[in-house]
């Protein structure tokens, strides 16, 4: 039996780590853009940017 896991969901792992025992430098800034990368091509793009233009109209809107 074979478990499949997902590149994005590996590298939020290792990022939500990184981040969390505030380890900074070049190796977690390829980390956080690995993740953005690959995260941006699934199909949780949609809601995400939906989410962020909401925000930045309700904050205009103050």
């Amino acid at each position: 039996m074979a478990v499949t896991l997902s590149l994005v969901a590996l590298l939020g792992l290792v990022l939500f780590f990184l981040l969390r025992s505030k380890t900074l430098g070049y190796g977690s800034a390829f980390i956080a853009i690995m993740f953005g990368f690959f995260l941006a091509s699934t199909g949780a793009s949609d809601p995400i940017n939906q989410l962020t233009h909401a925000v930045l109209d309700a904050v205009g809107k103050l």
